[in-house]
Parts: C-alpha cells; sequence; structure tokens
C-alpha cells in the first residue's frame, strides 16, 4: 500500500497534464463532429500545420514567446503562493517601454540598442506587478483584484496613447510610428516570422529554473509559498519575498510586451495582445509548478494558436472549437487537481 501510494504521488504530476490535455481534445473532436467536420482531418491540419510545416513551426514559436515568457512570470508567483493574474497589463506596459525606447532613443548601434529596448520592457512590466506586491505585502490588498484591475488601466492607457500622442501621422487605425531598426529583433528562422524573442524566452526559463531549483532565493519563494508564518520564524522576508516575485512576474510579462513589438509588428498597436496573458494563467497552472512544463505546454498552446486559422480554411472548422479546447483543458485540469488532492487526503 505504501509503495502504491508512493507512484501515485509521482505519476499523478505527470500523467494529470497529460490526460487533461487529452480529453480535452477528445471533446474538442466531439464538437468539430457538431460543427459537420471530420474531426481526424481538422487535428492532422491544425497540427501539421503548426508543427511540421517550416513557416507554421515559424508561426508557433512567433505565438510561444510570449505565452512562455508571461507563464513563467504567472508561474514565480505562484511558486511564492502569489495569483499574478495581471499578465495581460503587464504585456501592455513592456510593450509601452521597448516601443519609447525604440522611438525616442536614437543613433546606438543594435547591439546596444536592443537590450537597452528590452530593459525597458522588463522595468515597465516589473514595475506594474510591483504596485500589486507592494499593496500585498504591506497593506495586505488582495493581489487578484489588483492585478486584475491594472490590467484595465494598462490597457486603457496605451490605447489613449496610440489615439493621441504616440499616434503614427496619417495612421489609418490607432498605432505608433516603427521603431528604429537597430531596436527590432532579429529573424532567428529565415522567411518565417520567427524571431529572437523565442530564445529570450528559452533563455529566461533556465534563469528561473536555475533560480527556484538551484539558488538560496528559490528556496525562500518556496518556503513563502508553503507557508508564510513558518518562513517568517525562520527569518524570511515573506514581504520583500512577495514583492520581490510580483515585480519579477511583471517583468518576464514585460519582456513578452517588449517582444511583440521589438520582434514582430515593430510598432505599438491599441491591441498588443490577443489575450496571451490569460493564457497564460491556464499554462502555468496545467504545468504544474514545473518550468520545462510551462515551456513544453506554452509550445502546445503555440500550435493550437498557429494552426487554428488553417483548420477554419482547410476544414470548415471555426476558430472557436480552438478557444473551446483551451478552456476544456484548463477545466480536465482542474478537475485532475481536485481528484489528486482527494486521493491524497484519503492516503
Amino acid at each position: 500500500m505504501i509503495r502504491t501510494n508512493r507512484i501515485q504521488r509521482l505519476t499523478l504530476p505527470i500523467f494529470s497534464p497529460l490526460i487533461a490535455i487529452v480529453s480535452a481534445l477528445i471533446v474538442g473532436a466531439i464538437l468539430i463532429l457538431l460543427a459537420g467536420a471530420n474531426p481526424v482531418t481538422a487535428y492532422t491540419t491544425l497540427f501539421q500545420e503548426s508543427l511540421s510545416t517550416y513557416f507554421g513551426f515559424g508561426n508557433t514559436l512567433t505565438k510561444m514567446a510570449p505565452l512562455l515568457l508571461t507563464s513563467l512570470g504567472v508561474l514565480v508567483a505562484l511558486r511564492a503562493g502569489q495569483f499574478n493574474i495581471g499578465g495581460e497589463g503587464q504585456i501592455y506596459l513592456g510593450a509601452l517601454g521597448s516601443t519609447l525606447v525604440g522611438l525616442y532613443v536614437q543613433g546606438l548601434p543594435g547591439i546596444i540598442h536592443v537590450p537597452l529596448a528590452l530593459l525597458a520592457g522588463f522595468l515597465f512590466g516589473a514595475v506594474w506587478g510591483w504596485i500589486p506586491g507592494y499593496l500585498k505585502a504591506i497593506r495586505g490588498v488582495n493581489e487578484v483584484i489588483t492585478t486584475l484591475l491594472l490590467n484595465y488601466i494598462a490597457v486603457n492607457l496605451v490605447s489613449y496613447l496610440v489615439q493621441n500622442p504616440l499616434q503614427a501621422p496619417d495612421a489609418p487605425s490607432p498605432y505608433s510610428p516603427l521603431i528604429a531598426k537597430s531596436a527590432q529583433l532579429p529573424i532567428v528562422l529565415p522567411g518565417s516570422l520567427a524571431h529572437a524573442g523565442i530564445l529570450l524566452a528559452l533563455v529566461a526559463a533556465g534563469i528561473l529554473w536555475v533560480l527556484l531549483v538551484r539558488s538560496p532565493v528559490g528556496y525562500q519563494i518556496t518556503a513563502v509559498g508553503f507557508n508564510p508564518i513558518a518562513s517568517r520564524y525562520a527569518g524570511i522576508s515573506v514581504e520583500r519575498t512577495i514583492i520581490l516575485v510580483m515585480a519579477l512576474a511583471g517583468g518576464l510579462a514585460g519582456l513578452a510586451g517588449a517582444s511583440e513589438v521589438m520582434g514582430l509588428k515593430y510598432r505599438l498597436f491599441e491591441q498588443v495582445s490577443p489575450g496571451y496573458g490569460f493564457d497564460a494563467i491556464a499554462i502555468a497552472f496545467l504545468s504544474r509548478g514545473s518550468v520545462l512544463g510551462v515551456v513544453i505546454t506554452s509550445l502546445f498552446f503555440g500550435a493550437l494558436r498557429s494552426g487554428a486559422n488553417v483548420m477554419q480554411r482547410s476544414a470548415g472548422v471555426p476558430v472557436t472549437v480552438v478557444y473551446a479546447i483551451q478552456g476544456l483543458t484548463v477545466l480536465f485540469i482542474a478537475i485532475g487537481l481536485a481528484v489528486e488532492r482527494r486521493i491524497k487526503g484519503s492516503d
């Protein structure tokens, strides 16, 4: 019995997300059938286009980059027991910061301009994460409420700026002028949309793994997440840790916004993100606190987004089915967590 329980504890965190994804795809197949299409053809088109073709895989990597960076931000906050629902707003602020440097800092070589614009994106996002972190640590304000409300402020702030002081001359819709070429991220797969933002995201994932698993700071973050009261008795500053992780979470999401501007759009649009900040919440929970899990799940969600339009054109399946699959994946992982908690409680 003891051995069986131990096997369950080791295998559940591995198979639970996999079961959730497979279950979501099965229910999605039913939805595709109801839409009058062939699920096999639809899924073959979806994943073949997004993973096995050159341009499609490049597009998948392009969508994976902001998802991965923002999900890492949600993950690091979760490790400290904090819920960062503000990834969307932090993306917008990061995009704004990199745009300002790309527009108004001129005459720099790319080797300096690119890191400077990325740093601005990180700092703008970090400030937007620091605010709810400070309010939670010092004032006791719930971070779910503050991060959620700050999303609306960030979105409307960017909307105002691109419609007024930052709007490009004679622009048919709200967007800024092009940023300097020296502030643009290079393409990593020629002939595709894949840019160096994906390399930035993977490097960030590696650094975060080292921080969380191999450093004293990571131990403090995990300790605060498990038991803040015991952590305080052990001499760990709970307040400082909360502020740190929320600022870091915001900075990572800010890098996601910066990479969208610097690697893909080259200007600030009114709609910077198509909802990456909210997808990141699902990815972080689906990944069960694992940095590697975040990388893999971000690839899965990126592939879904990349192949959705092609699936609609080729198989006649509405794009909304893809969003339904994402939502079902979250639902099934929530059910899996509840079942796992029930099993552990019965040990």
